[in-house]
Order: C-alpha cells, then structure tokens, then sequence
C-alpha cells in the first residue's frame, strides 16, 4: 500500500465563486455582512457539514443548497454561519437601569398599577442567557410589587440555538456572572453533580417564549406590541442602510416611550430613526 492511499481526502477549499455565492445568499436572506475577511471562517464552519452530507467540494454544496432540495439545508446552513455569542447578565449595567429607572417609570405612568402586562422582547437571544437574565431582574422586581406581571419573547435567527435556550441547561461555568442569591433562587443544580449542570426553574422557564425570526422577514409576524426590546450586538452585523430599515421595523412594534436597549460598540448616529438617547445606549420610542 503506498503512501498515498492512506492519506485522507483533502479538505475542500471554498473558492471566491462559491464564496461570493454563499456571502449574497447570506445577505439577502438575514441582511448579514460577510466581507472577503470572513471567507476563511465560513470554510471552517461549513467544512464539518460538508463531511456529513458526504460531499467534495463547495461547488457540490452550493448545488444541493441553491437547489429545489435544498430549502431546508438553507436553514442548516444559516445556523453554522451565524455568529451566537451571549452572557449571562453581560453589559450588567442595562439591567440597573431596567429596574432603577425602566421599570418604575413604567409603573408611575399607569398610577403605580400593573393593569397591563409588561411586554420584553429579547431580540438575537441565542442560546438563551440574556431572556433567562430578563426573567430574574424582572421576578425579583415582581416581588417588590403584588400588581406587577411580565412575559419575554425570545427570537433568533438560528434553530440550533433556539433548541438549547429553550433546554434551559447551562453549565456552571456559564453561569457564573449570576449573583449567587439568583443561583439560589431560580437555578436547579443537576442531581448528577459531576456534571456541572444547572438548569433555570420552571417558574421562569413559562415567562419566555421562543420563535425563530428572521429580521429580514417583512414585519416579522408578530402581533405583540412591546415596551421594551434588548437588541443588543445585533446591528454591528449589518450595513448602515440594513440598520436603518431593521430599526425602524423594530419600533413598529414598540409602544410610543418604549425603550431599545443596544449594545454598547453600537451607534445609532446617522441613522434616521424615531429615538432618542435616554442612556448611554438606551433609546426611547418619541411619539
């Protein structure tokens, strides 16, 4: 036997064809950038894929996936291509704000009575840390108040994370930034403790619902109106004129002094959109 015959196959290489082809299809399908620097990324993330469809090259994947069978592949392939990367209570300082500032002044505008539920949209919630921090803050503030009732909605883009935000199951390192008077309360430690799994309690887990979503989607679907939306280093991935368009679409589905809380390497200077900076990246809905 020579040599050669044991070597593996090669690894496929993504030509700037098919990279072109793959990053058009990314953009029109979830508004997201990806400039020439991220073609070695892209390769690396869809080279795993290409083993288990036992294909050869990126010009076979681009056929199936451009092709009448591959609606569904699409979806697979958005998932690998997207980046998820979250934190439990990251940019902690939102959440002061939330319950210092947010949430009393929602309150005081309907008499200090909770007569409507608080509506919180965690848009670009990944794997699920930032929804699950929301219901904390939120519970926690509830307890101050007999009157006051919440619900969050999660959506991503991505089905793979979707499926492990809604699983709830983190390991204990991930949880770590949770104080751990919250670890207490609203964290279930595994029975196998080796394992180093936690999962957050039922009672919180009814206050999230998840939905993909893509923001391309036109109106996105939804018939909730909200009063406040974490949209948080999602629009970093976008063009300016996407950023816009998603902005605006977004506060469609806000109530007039509802806020966006952004993330904080993003800006919405130049953009032509009705906020107005309440916080150093917290935005309130102008009438």
């Amino acid at each position: 036997m020579t040599t050669n015959a044991l070597r593996s196959p090669a690894t496929p290489r993504l030509s700037s064809g098919d990279f072109t082809r793959l990053s058009r299809f990314i953009y029109d399908e979830c508004g997201i950038r990806m400039p020439p620097s991220k073609k070695t990324m892209l390769e690396a993330r869809l080279n795993r894929r290409l083993r288990e469809l036992g294909m050869r090259s990126f010009t076979d994947y681009c056929t199936h996936l451009f092709g009448n069978s591959g609606v569904e592949e699409r979806v697979t392939m958005i998932d690998l291509a997207t980046t998820n990367k979250t934190d439990f209570f990251r940019e902690a300082d939102h959440f002061s704000y939330l319950t210092q500032q947010a949430l009393p002044e929602w309150r005081q505008r309907r008499g200090g009575g909770g007569s409507r539920r608080l509506m919180v949209w965690s848009a670009g919630c990944s794997t699920g840390e930032e929804p699950y921090t929301l219901a904390m803050v939120l519970q926690e503030f509830a307890a101050g108040c007999g009157d006051f009732d919440f619900r969050i909605l999660a959506t991503d883009i991505s089905t793979q994370v979707l499926g492990k935000a809604q699983l709830a199951v983190y390991h204990e390192d991930r949880v770590a930034p949770v104080p751990l008077y919250l670890k207490r309360k609203y964290l279930l430690r595994s029975k196998d403790r080796e394992n180093g799994l936690v999962r957050v309690v039922p009672e919180l887990r009814a206050k999230v619902s998840f939905r993909r979503l893509n923001f391309m989607a036109g109106d996105f679907g939804l018939r909730e109106t909200m009063d406040i939306i974490f949209c948080r280093n999602v629009i970093i991935y976008f063009d300016r004129p996407t950023q816009e368009r998603l902005l605006n679409r977004l506060c469609a589905h806000l109530h007039p002094g509802g806020l966006i809380f952004m993330g904080h390497s993003e800006t919405l200077s130049g953009l032509d959109v009705p906020l107005t900076q309440v916080s150093p990246t917290v935005y309130r809905k102008v009438s």
